[in-house]
């Protein structure tokens, strides 16, 4: 059997860094794959003016699969200035890989798992009704819909014309803002479709029935955002009355969302979301789990096959120049194990989770952010593990 190739994308920062270790993990896993280096970021950015250059694009449409470490993102001003002087008289608007990333080949579908590690000792705790202190058993799903809402792009300062005079149409707006010049006024869309809102909702229950999750949850804001978040709810009750009516549907505004998630986390299964809501759900569930560096997800297209693995964090540039990494590289890992998941090497996916779950038990070794420490350079001299060590000791109980 012919080696597959991956798609290899370290990015910025630290991304460099945990790729790496997770790539050495998955080869004392026995997975044998051939590697091929993509282009992403924000050194392309600022010397080509593209931080997602074509031949990057031609490498997943070719090879399908791709790993992904992190990026480094600015605003837009921010972005300009770091931009190369000969690049500067060419109009270019910085705008993010990743998301372009997902819009391109249409990686609709964004899953991000939040399970408790025994004996993590960043595991959300609270305090029982006698006193005492509980850990729950956090073992929620994400389903985040990933090309469309307010991550669209479709926005504008100083309107063209043509689209204020649309919104000059709605009463809200004309009541509202039309007092305002256009040259003040700022419009971020958030556009639902139909289509990819129902595949996000399939996939979320699909999910629910395979794995025997006992929910799936709407975590929006219909009673506010009446069309985007109304079409979205009014669409999971007919899918879960017509084909999943062994599967409660649960309906939770994100706001309040974020307050149940501190109070009965273990209640909830699977969760499905518009682009921001289920973005900012992930980030909070991540924390009742140890935070950003155990947060993985999987971003794919069920149509084309392609899929991209990264963790949720950024780039951590401040992190990228120490001498010893010394960031977790739990998060890349798992993303790793996603992506053997998405392969059909479940097995091997599942040899790497016990191994990772062993270490993280044994408590031997634990990086910085699990010993509660600040992140410095000196924080291996202190007692913590670095990046490499983490992989190593994985590596050793695989």
């Amino acid at each position: 059997m012919s080696k597959r190739t991956i798609v290899a994308m370290p990015g910025d920062g630290i991304g460099k860094v945990v790729l790496q270790e997770a790539i050495r993990v998955l080869d004392a896993a026995g997975f044998e794959a051939e590697y091929v280096n993509g282009d992403i970021g924000w050194d392309f950015w600022c010397n080509e003016g593209n931080p997602l250059p074509q031949r990057t694009l031609d490498l997943l449409e070719k090879h399908k699969i791709g790993l992904f470490g992190a990026i480094t993102s600015k605003p837009k001003d921010a972005a300009f200035d770091e931009l190369s002087p000969a690049l500067k008289e060419k109009n270019l608007v910085y705008a993010s890989p990743i998301v372009g990333l997902r819009q391109h080949f249409g990686l609709d579908i964004c899953m991000r798992p939040c399970l408790t590690y025994k004996g993590n000792p960043l595991n959300f705790i609270r305090r029982g009704r006698d006193g005492g202190v509980e850990e729950p058993q956090v073992d929620v799903v994400i389903f985040r819909q990933n090309t469309e809402g307010l991550y669209g792009g479709v926005e504008w300062s100083d309107p063209p014309q043509q689209v204020y005079d649309a919104l000059m149409t709605h009463p809200k707006f004309r009541k509202n803002f039309g007092m305002h010049p256009k040259d003040e006024v700022s419009v971020s869309t958030r556009i639902f479709t139909k289509k990819y809102t129902g595949r996000i909702l399939r996939a979320a229950f699909e999910h629910a029935k395979k794995y025997g999750y006992k929910s799936v949850t709407l975590c929006e804001k219909p009673n506010v955002i009446r069309e985007t978040s109304g079409m979205m709810y009014k669409m999971a009750k007919e899918m879960q009355k017509a084909d999943y009516p062994q599967i409660p549907l649960w309906n939770t505004n994100i706001d309040a969302q974020m307050m149940w998630l501190t109070k009965n986390p273990e209640d909830y299964g699977v969760i499905v979301a518009g682009n921001m809501f289920g973005d900012i759900a992930s980030d909070g569930f991540a924390g009742l789990i140890g935070g950003l560096g155990f947060a993985a997800s999987a971003q794919f297209n069920p149509d084309s096959g392609i899929g991209v693995f990264e963790p949720t964090h950024g780039s951590a540039p401040k992190y990228a120049d120490y001498a010893v990494s010394i960031v977790n590289p739990i998060a890349m890992v798992e993303s790793a194990c996603m992506m053997l998941d998405f392969i059909g090497e479940n097995d091997r996916a599942k040899h790497i989770r016990k191994a990772v779950a062993d270490v993280v038990s044994e408590g031997k070794v634990r990086t910085y952010d699990m010993l509660k420490m600040t992140g410095k350079a000196d924080v291996v001299e202190k007692g913590a593990a670095s990046t490499t060590q983490m992989a190593d000791a994985i590596i050793a109980k695989l």
